[in-house]
């Protein structure tokens, strides 16, 4: 079943590019990627359906040996730490090829299938249980994103484009140097290398070992967040890429580097975890800090939302090496909320800069004076945003700060002020852009039921997820205690 979710896109997609050449090509190549986008996502449901709760470890695993020589399996398996992070994902790539419909693009045949090969790449990240395999979908992932980018995005596509290439290839090649490094390290003298990660977990490896590799897995990881100070290809990649494209790339993406740690770092270094702890919490208060600051200072809308989820990250960040049950769950609940809340802030903010010919919140407002489902549809969000109580957000940063406070009190109390930020930023965003005297260019219209479609069906799950957080949490207990664990013992040791 894993093996059909992970690459049932990257079928679709290179269906659609085969449909997507000659007349009426383009309609032909976006109605197969929403099927099979769709269909993608009525499996990630199906998943969570037939979830069992109260069973521990691994459930739907796939495992079979990929290369006996080097010891690397193709091994697939779902828990409460990525079940609900690929529901997310399908989620939202549903509503990006949903809103790539209509748009006269070159190539788009190539277009649909770069689209399917990224949610292909991620799905095989999230899924996958073996090192190596880890790193060959991570990798993949700067594939599709580049073409996306570089090809279909705005004016300085390529200098965005050439950035976000250098950074994350170089976090990449470090990851695979030190992916590489554990496997060998670990293996025993005459003993059998292997790469599945439940197996390096009983491996453990000496303290200086464990410390370099993890700098240069946290170097990966932060660099694909992305968090301060590693962040310097947000600006130029989130003003260039394409809205469809920003939504999975900021909802999506970012997540995969948080959640490489719950799955990689924690379990597998958790001295070396511990030793850096304080240094992580840093950049996370920084991420936090910067983000929040620079939100405040922009007037680009867009990267007003670029600039909050580096500080939304910084809160994931602080949740997790919080090393503490609370504060990772926290960490895993605001993952899927951020998701949630930043794809249709970008498709949002597309509408509104449509509206006042400009994503310059100085040329905007007035916007919802003939606009009041827009109008509402954005309150959802961003209250959702700033983490208003009675909102899943609310309740995953509470858990967060709570882990932290139990860890370290100093930097939950700093941590803190990020919360108070966060209300200032999204409602001058929401103030200036909906309610201030109307723009000279500006021409406030309702949004259509095809744009309804792309963001109304997220809104839906942000308020479910609103009403009933204890779904996701009550999921990911067990996941999350085991991530954690070790690393609670070492801090003990």
């Amino acid at each position: 079943m894993l093996s059909v979710l992970v690459f049932l896109p990257l079928a679709g997609g290179l269906i659609a590019a085969l449909a997507g050449r000659g007349d009426h090509g383009e309609r032909r190549a976006g109605a197969i990627s929403v099927l099979f986008a769709v269909a993608t996502l009525g499996l990630s449901i199906a998943l969570i359906v037939y979830f069992d709760s109260g069973r521990s470890g691994l459930q739907h695993l796939e495992d079979f040996t990929w290369i006996s020589e080097l010891g690397i399996h193709y091994r697939l398996g779902v828990d409460g730490l990525n079940l609900f992070l690929i529901a997310l994902t399908t989620l939202l790539w549903v509503a990006a090829v949903v809103g790539s419909l209509g748009r006269q693009r070159q190539r788009p045949d190539l277009y649909y299938l770069m689209l399917a090969l990224g949610e292909t790449a991620v799905l095989g990240a999230f899924c996958a249980q073996d090192l190596a395999l880890f790193v060959l979908f991570f990798d993949l992932m700067l594939v599709p994103f580049y073409f996306l980018i570089g090809v279909w995005g705005g004016p300085r596509r390529v200098q965005a484009t050439t950035k976000f290439v250098i950074y994350t290839l170089v976090g990449s090649l470090l990851m695979l140097s030190a992916a590489v490094a554990t496997g060998i390290l670990a293996t025993p003298d005459g003993g059998q290398t292997t790469f599945v990660i439940s197996e390096l977990a009983q491996r453990p490896l000496s303290k200086g070992s464990q410390e370099w590799i993890f700098l240069f897995f946290a170097a990966a990881f932060l660099v694909k967040m992305p968090a301060f100070p590693l962040h310097a290809w947000m600006p130029d990649a989130y003003r260039a890429a394409p809205t469809p494209v920003l939504a999975v790339l900021s909802g999506v993406l970012s997540k995969v580097g948080a959640y490489g740690f719950l799955r990689i770092v924690l379990p597998l270094y958790p001295d070396a975890t511990v030793h850096f702890q304080e240094l992580v919490l840093l950049v996370a208060l920084a991420s936090i800090l910067y983000g929040s600051v620079m939100a405040f200072t922009e007037s680009s809308a867009t990267l007003v939302v670029g600039y909050s989820s580096i500080a939304q990250l910084g809160f994931i960040t602080l949740g997790i090496f919080a090393l503490r049950q609370e504060g990772a769950q926290g960490a895993v609940l605001q993952m899927v909320n951020h998701g949630l809340v930043v794809a249709p802030l970008f498709f949002i903010i597309a509408l509104l800069a449509a509206r006042a010919g400009s994503d310059d919140l100085r040329e905007m407002g007035g916007l919802a004076f003939r606009a009041p489902v827009l109008a509402a549809v954005f309150l959802i969000v961003t209250l959702a945003t700033l983490a208003m109580p009675g909102s899943a957000n609310f309740v995953g940063e509470f858990l967060i700060l709570t882990g932290t406070l139990k860890s370290k009190i100093a930097f939950a109390i700093v941590a803190g002020l990020g919360i108070v930020f966060a209300a200032v930023y999204m409602i001058r965003l929401y103030q200036r852009s909906m309610h201030n005297p109307v723009g000279e260019r500006v021409t406030s219209r309702e949004m259509t039921v095809g744009e309804g479609a792309v963001i109304v069906p997220v809104v839906v799950v942000i308020i479910a997820l609103a009403l009933y957080p204890q779904f996701v949490l009550h999921r990911s207990e067990d996941a999350v205690g085991s991530s954690v664990q070790r690393n609670q013992t070492a801090a003990v040791r």
